[in-house]
């Protein structure tokens, strides 16, 4: 059966804009990852009836219901009375939620003592799957009411995030009486649109497993899931799949449940032996900070240079004067010898050097907004790129950084670097 959703999230203070949804993100792309369709997301304030409302529309038109927000003790937490009153189910009290609630407080350092009220977050629907919180006191649940599964989730985002994880995604597998398993791609360098289009047949004739992509600030990932026993059966299943998307799209693939490809770059280069130095004049230190976001980095990095003006640049990098006054900072030669001193200067392997006119004015030589280029050194051979962009000041630092980590890649792999 093909299961389809709608989220419910409960709270004035997100109509009113104070606060992000963030937990229909995180709900979205689990339900994408188990195979369920979301078809609608809802917001309503704490009002109950308006709430009641919401609750009557989803119970037509969708298989799962899951609420967020309005589990707390206070008077406008009203999301479980009212779901109880909708679906015709009463309360009943939970000892053992009680006592894990009064457990939390006193182990809560400060001295902060236990109200009565947060003692309602004991009473839950009869007959329910309580979901255990392990980073708050109001635990979740779910239950089925004439065909429809309603699950109900704390509001704090770090709270749901963790119930999802362990609620939600076992009461959902247990659904299908077979679990839910994917292999998510990462794709550098190729847009969402061009992999759907490089993708577009194999993902119409695909049923189990199926196949879909994902746009992402600077990349795209591709999640191909399977419905199986196993993930040892899920693995044999995608792994006609995986052979014939490699087939398609070959080397913007770089990695593969990796993450952003920092994660893939570092322990690649740290299982190679291989050091890198950065010198950055647009990214402002983007490219270093990145690397060091990897546990393990310092095994690689061996440093790195912001070089903002030209004075820096001759100082801290050595780069001539006289090149500077006749092509200007923002030019293939400068990114290449950028890329070039700052490696020989740390005795790294591989040098990365960006310059360019992030914005939001042109430079003083009248180069436009999103040129950069991108030097890069590795064991004796330079590349650079040269990049024209179409983007915000933000953006151009993070394309810049994104192309210059897949450009390491690439020499380090022996892959064919576009100039």
């Amino acid at each position: 059966m093909n299961y389809t959703a709608e989220l419910i999230a409960v709270g004035t203070e997100i109509l009113l804009g104070n606060i992000a949804n963030t937990d229909a993100q995180d709900l979205s792309q689990t339900l994408s990852a188990l195979g369920i369709d979301v078809y609608h997301h809802t917001v309503v304030g704490d009002n109950p009836q308006r709430l009641r409302e919401a609750l009557t529309i989803a119970r037509d038109r969708a298989d799962i219901i899951i609420t967020t927000g309005g589990l707390g003790p206070t008077y406008d937490d009203m999301t479980k009375q009212t779901v109880a009153e909708t679906f015709g189910r009463k309360l009943v009290y939970h000892p053992e939620q009680a006592e894990r609630i009064e457990a939390m407080f006193r182990g809560r350092r400060h001295g902060m003592k236990m109200t009565e009220n947060n003692l309602l977050q004991a009473w839950l629907p009869e007959g329910c799957t309580v979901f255990e919180n392990s980073c708050g006191t109001a635990p979740g649940c779910g239950f089925a009411e004439k065909g429809v599964h309603v699950l109900m989730l704390p509001g704090p985002p770090r709270e749901c995030r963790a119930m999802i994880r362990t609620g939600v995604v076992p009461y959902l597998s247990g659904l299908t009486g077979a679990g839910i398993f994917s292999r998510t791609l990462y794709i550098i360098g190729m847009g969402e649109s061009a992999v759907e289009y490089a993708l577009h047949d194999l993902m119409l004739e695909m049923t189990n497993p199926t196949l879909a992509p994902y746009a992402k600030e600077g990349y795209c990932l591709l999640r191909l899931t399977a419905k199986a026993p196993s993930r040892e059966v899920a693995d044999a299943m995608m792994a006609p799949a995986l052979a014939r998307i490699y087939d398609i799209l070959g080397d913007v693939i770089y990695g593969e449940d990796t993450g952003e490809i920092e994660f893939a770059l570092v322990p690649m280069l740290r299982e190679k032996g291989i050091t890198a130095a950065t010198a950055e004049s647009c990214t402002g230190g983007l490219v270093a900070k990145m690397l060091t976001d990897v546990p393990g980095s310092s095994a690689v990095l061996r440093g790195g240079f912001v070089t903002y003006t030209d004075e820096a640049k001759q100082s801290l990098l050595g780069i001539s004067g006289e090149l500077l006054a006749e092509k200007g900072a923002v030019c293939r030669e400068v990114a290449l010898a950028m890329a070039e001193n700052a490696a020989a200067r740390l005795g790294a392997d591989l040098g990365i050097g960006t310059t360019g006119v992030a914005g939001p004015d042109s430079d003083e030589r009248g180069n436009p907004v999103g040129l950069v280029y991108i030097g890069l050194y590795y064991r004796g051979q330079t590349w650079c790129r040269e990049l024209h962009m179409h983007a915000d000041r933000e953006r151009v630092r993070l394309m810049t950084a994104l192309t210059a980590l897949d450009m390491a890649r690439r020499a380090v792999l022996a892959l064919p670097i576009r100039e």
